[in-house]
């Protein structure tokens, strides 16, 4: 992982502010690109899987919440959605997004300013940036989720403080 060295100062506020909040109780409504929907499933199936011994993370992709969300067009569909994520988590949660900076999709995350984003080809603020032309795209994505994951973990059980 040594890519990830230079990285490092846009992974940590990112991470840390996400694990405030999983921390605080808030749910996690995961996005993905159409060429992540692979990573999104991945992540769903493994941040809680059986053998993990933690309790157990508030997760759920919006392909799950709302399958035609790549059909909302205007900023009042949207709006729209987000009334409704709010009425269901009553405000307690945050987007994770993963994927091009350019999706429709992205945009739904990008409104928030709590979300954690992943964003390819496109610099956007607070986000950690990467490139989907990378060849080896796929294998750092899974890096990341696994330092995520280890990082999850050492948070829950006190052995980081991401507020300090």
């Amino acid at each position: 992982m040594s890519w990830f060295e230079e990285r490092r100062f846009e992974w940590t506020p990112s991470v840390a502010n996400a694990l405030e909040q999983v921390m605080g109780g808030k749910s996690i409504v995961l996005i993905t690109d159409h060429d992540r929907d692979w990573f999104s499933h991945y992540i769903i199936a493994s941040l809680n899987k059986k053998n993990q011994d933690r309790p157990m993370i508030p997760i759920v992709s919006m392909d799950a919440l709302y399958p035609h969300y790549d059909y909302l067009s205007s900023d009042e569909s949207i709006d729209m959605l987000t009334d409704m994520l709010e009425l269901t988590f009553h405000a307690e949660y945050f987007f994770w997004y993963i994927g091009r900076g350019d999706e429709r999709r992205a945009e739904i995350a990008k409104r928030k300013s709590n979300s954690l984003l992943w964003i390819m080809d496109e610099n956007f603020q607070n986000a950690l940036i990467l490139r989907s032309y990378d060849p080896l795209i796929d294998i750092k994505l899974l890096q990341m989720y696994r330092l995520f994951d280890k990082t999850l973990s050492s948070v829950l059980f006190g052995e980081i403080n991401v507020r300090e």
